[in-house]
């Protein structure tokens, strides 16, 4: 591998201030829609009537936790396809329970529910910062949402020392339940553990340690009783870095997957100025909850996006959804895993990704990943039309094989499918690694898919 270039790096560096400032799904959600609105983009309200027309440039949330965004090209008419990108923005983490009072031996804790398949071992002895949303009541009595994000150390799961377990070098096994429950502060006294309010209807506060409260109201700048409820995340306090003797490793949290969120949103922007010769819808969208299955209002496996298209293909032509559909494609963007060279044996031998080899085609015959003979094609000739190399990868069949939102969407719309993702190490520790070049490189291939993929698709003689 030769040094990592100027450019790479400024790209790199555009990811490092995205994933910092985006601790939970909503303010990953939040950081999309400021660059969405800076490009030009208007926002729509699902509820709301829409006036969609060519060269036009939209977005829409859900629950602040799923975000799809599209442009309209010049020469789209009702019936012609969507040029679609998958992403999501949800990470494995600790999630503050609903109830989180806890108490022991003179410490206040907060009670915390394991999210997604995290390698939690990973979580013991970081410094932990909070971030989430609050529902706060306001004076007119409306429940508003208010984003929040306590940016310091504030939280910690200390691990146990090895002086009272001597043999957790070679066996330690986490109780989820018991062992990830991270201290908060001292317990000084009854009034750090006493609520002000105890009506279960009024607030949710009677639930959490004044402490807790008074952290969470201090920094919005709202009265306790005004607090109805919140969802909270734990994320790691130190911020994202380029390392390595060349610059050429990210070491970040939340690579997965919200690198593959950041790079798709660029390349659905960086397209804007090709729309006048496209025939396409060109979409971006990036889901809540893959990490947990999908099966959620806001995730993947919901009807969202068939409402979606069908609400946007409607037209004086009935069959227009239909139509479409042949015509269109998902590229399911979601983290692969790089060869590690401590565990190579783990990888199949002839497909062994590198940090720098290119965005990874992911493949399995076994339906765990959507991509197909003719799809791998589709985006190899959009990798080459924008100059990207690509690498190939299949696990062994003595592996398990992970998922994404792939076959979720290729099954639900019928519609071509690819799986892709830049290559990674320590997925879904609470710091993972990937590749300096990685973000460069998923720009450029995902721009080029957006504006290559209604000619390439026109090409494709297959029924």
């Amino acid at each position: 591998m030769t040094g990592v270039t100027r450019s790479a790096l400024t790209a790199a560096n555009g990811f490092l201030e995205f994933v910092d400032a985006s601790p939970s799904p909503y303010h990953a959600v939040e950081e999309c829609k400021k660059r969405l609105i800076h490009a030009g983009f208007q926002q729509l309200r699902e509820d709301s009537k829409w006036e969609i027309s060519p060269m036009g440039r939209y977005f829409m949330t859900r629950n602040q936790s799923n975000i799809i965004a599209f442009t309209v090209g010049a020469k789209w008419e009702p019936g012609n396809g969507f040029t679609m990108f998958g992403a999501h923005t949800d990470s494995p983490c600790l999630r503050i329970k609903v109830n989180s009072k806890r108490e022991s031996n003179n410490f206040v804790q907060v009670g915390t529910e394991c999210y997604g398949g995290g390698n939690w071992g990973s979580w013991f002895d970081r410094d932990l910062r909070l971030a989430g949303r609050l529902l706060v009541r306001e004076e007119n009595e409306k429940i508003c949402s208010k984003l929040i994000h306590i940016n310091k150390p504030i939280m910690r799961v200390p691990h146990l020392a090895i002086h009272l377990q001597r043999e957790m070098n070679e066996k330690f096994g986490i109780n989820k339940e018991t062992d990830l429950v991270p201290i908060l502060s001292n317990s000084v006294g009854k009034e750090l553990l006493t609520s002000s309010v105890s009506d279960p209807s009024s607030s949710c506060i009677w639930k959490h340690h004044k402490t807790l409260i008074d952290l969470l109201v201090n920094e919005a700048a709202i009265s306790p009783k005004s607090l109805v409820d919140f969802d909270l995340f734990l994320a790691d306090h130190q911020p994202s870095a380029i390392g390595g003797v060349k610059n050429e490793f990210i070491f970040a949290p939340r690579l997965d997957n919200l690198l593959s969120t950041y790079t798709g949103l660029l390349g659905l922007i960086k397209s804007c100025d090709s729309l006048q010769h496209e025939t396409n819808i060109r979409m971006f969208l990036s889901f809540d909850n893959e990490e947990v299955g999908s099966q959620s209002a806001q995730g993947a496996g919901s009807s969202h996006v068939e409402y979606i298209l069908r609400r946007i293909s409607s037209s004086s032509n009935p069959l227009a959804f239909e139509e479409a559909m042949p015509k269109s494609m998902v590229l399911s963007a979601d983290m692969a895993h790089a060869c590690h060279p401590n565990y190579s044996s783990k990888h199949e031998e002839n497909m062994r990704p590198t940090l720098y080899g290119g965005p990874v085609i992911k493949t399995n015959n076994n339906n765990r990943y959507a991509t197909t003979a003719v799809t791998a094609t589709i985006v190899r000739e959009a990798a080459q039309h924008a100059n990207v190399p690509i690498q190939d990868v299949m696990v062994r069949n003595d592996s398990p094989c992970g998922s994404t939102i792939g076959p979720i969407m290729s099954a639900k719309l019928g519609v071509k499918t690819a799986d892709i993702g830049a290559a990674q190490l320590s997925m879904h520790s609470i710091r993972e690694v990937c590749g300096t070049v990685a973000i460069e490189q998923c720009e450029n291939l995902y721009k080029s898919y957006f504006e290559t993929y209604s000619t390439i698709n026109s090409k494709m003689v297959i029924d």
